[in-house]
């Protein structure tokens, strides 16, 4: 899932060395939270305009996630 976080977001951004991603533990929910990091100057792109890129990004994280029977969040730091 990781993985698929990065290959993602680098077509997004100019700064594809600086993409980081910190997973948690999951909580007594069971949802696994994923931060994204990227640079001050990428973080408008992964957002997007009024949040669309970054909901896309959630979406297709949430159907991989469905996949391997398993809940996941997606934050953008």
């Amino acid at each position: 899932m990781k993985d698929l976080l990065i290959s993602i977001t680098k077509g997004l951004v100019q700064n594809p060395d600086q993409i980081s991603v910190d997973v948690d533990e999951p909580n007594e929910e069971g949802v696994t939270v994923y931060h994204l990091h990227v640079s001050e100057d990428d973080m408008g792109r992964v957002i997007g305009k009024q949040g669309r890129i970054a909901k896309a990004i959630r979406v297709v994280m949430r159907a991989a996630a469905v996949r391997n029977d398993a809940n996941i969040s997606v934050e953008i730091d």
